[in-house]
């Protein structure tokens, strides 16, 4: 008996065990564009925010806030490993997956959001450019195209696999229609090809980059419900002897996540139901509504968007959605024949039926890890000028198109070669 009521409890302390939220000096940090204070406060602040099963997601969230800071060699080490840790924690939970739901999925390692996983490839191509290896900026842009052709794969395998432990233990998982997700061609990763192989002088690969980028987005307009960025009909064509410069402006924050409790019935027992716990996707609110690139003669550059980063992590998050819901059904049906088996153990014991109870009530938990500090929209302007030195403003306005932030940026350009800038209002 003693051993049941000390099993109950060590269950409660594990379900209490979540990641903490960051301390908000790092999100004023960010605001700030204090980059790199942001990066050394999340390092100083590991142990308490970071569980060992939380690897990836620290890997993830100081690897970006080490490329915001321009800690380019720093950055490319952590989101490698990152990369690293995804891959391997994707051929370990085919192998696994269906052991690890008896509690609930805070217990278990981070494997990281399918988004995560496409644009931590993205940053990292963009480290390696700025750290002059165009060779290995390209290895990650075709990682990230083949983690987009790839992502449904392993939802496929689990969730059948999940559906039949629910059918072996007498019950139905029920209907839930969260959707299928058809991103798989991103824009922004085109974009980076198309430059990254124009900048090597391989224009065949280059157009077929920027075909397509087009056919992006004609494949998911709900992803792309706006026009492909002017300035990418003329990236191919830059006049001899001048020198095409390129701005990349990241805004905004990515989605966190939030619980969402549900009831539901069970399909062959309307009067029993099952308390089932989800994460959902909760965008962050962004001032911001445009931007353009002043330079010191008066000349404007309208900054366009290419990319909407939250809108691809709720496209992409669809299945897992659905993976998610059936291990939480899963996990409710086999408590319940662990509850059933252990009361006739118990018999009439009120107290402990009491506590199988609350057990099964309280060790229902979503998983919200997220990581938390990619950026949620992308675009992109372009100009070609003679070589040379330039400055130029980056002006941020909001909602009614009063000026809420402004960036100064000094440039040398060079022809024939990419002359990229990455600016950032995450406001």
């Amino acid at each position: 008996m003693k051993i049941i009521i000390g099993g109950i409890a060590v269950v409660f302390v594990c379900v209490s065990c979540t990641t903490l939220a960051p301390p908000p000096q790092i999100e004023q940090s960010l605001y700030q564009g204090n980059f790199s204070t942001a990066a050394a406060l999340l390092n100083q602040h590991r142990q308490s925010l970071y569980r060992a099963e939380d690897l990836i997601l620290y890997y993830l969230d100081r690897g970006m806030l080490e490329h915001y800071a321009g800690k380019y060699r720093e950055s490319s080490d952590m989101l490698e490993r990152a990369a690293q840790a995804i891959d391997d924690a994707f051929t370990k939970s085919i192998r696994t997956e269906l052991a690890s739901y008896i509690i609930n999925d805070t217990v278990r390692n981070y494997d990281g959001e399918d988004y995560e996983n496409i644009y931590s490839s993205a940053f990292n191509a963009l480290n390696y450019y700025h750290r002059n290896d165009v060779e290995s900026a390209l290895i990650d842009v075709r990682r990230m195209n083949y983690v987009l052709e790839h992502l449904s794969e392993q939802y496929e395998q689990l969730t059948g696999r999940l559906e039949q432990t629910v059918r072996d233990n007498g019950a139905e998982i029920p209907r839930f229609t969260q959707g299928t997700n058809t991103f798989h061609n991103s824009a922004f990763a085109r974009y980076l090809g198309m430059l990254l192989y124009r900048s090597n002088g391989k224009y065949d690969d280059a157009r077929i980059d920027s075909a397509l980028l087009s056919a992006a987005f004609n494949q998911s307009p709900h992803i792309y419900p706006f026009p492909i960025p002017s300035s990418i009909a003329d990236e191919l064509t830059v006049p001899s002897g001048m020198a095409r410069l390129n701005i990349i402006a990241f805004t905004g924050l990515s989605p966190i996540k939030r619980e969402d409790t549900i009831r539901i019935a069970l399909a062959d027992n309307r009067e029993q139901y099952i308390k089932i716990v989800l994460p959902t996707l909760q965008n962050r609110p962004s001032a911001l509504r445009s931007l353009s690139a002043v330079f010191d003669n008066g000349y404007t550059v309208d900054m366009e968007l290419l990319e909407d980063i939250q809108a691809v992590a709720h496209e992409t998050f669809k299945e897992k959605a659905y993976l998610l819901y059936a291990k939480s059904v899963a996990r409710s049906v086999l408590k319940g024949a662990g509850t059933k088996a252990l009361q006739e153990i118990i018999g009439q014991n009120n107290v402990l039926s009491s506590g199988l109870q609350l057990f099964n009530e309280l060790s229902e938990r979503a998983d919200t890890r997220i990581a938390r500090y990619f950026p949620a929209k992308v675009y992109v302007g372009a100009v070609n000028l003679a070589p040379g030195t330039y400055s130029f403003t980056i002006n941020y306005y909001g909602e009614r198109g009063q000026l809420i932030s402004a960036e100064q940026k000094t440039v040398t350009l060079h022809a024939q070669k990419l002359n990229l800038v990455e600016v950032l209002c995450l406001n």
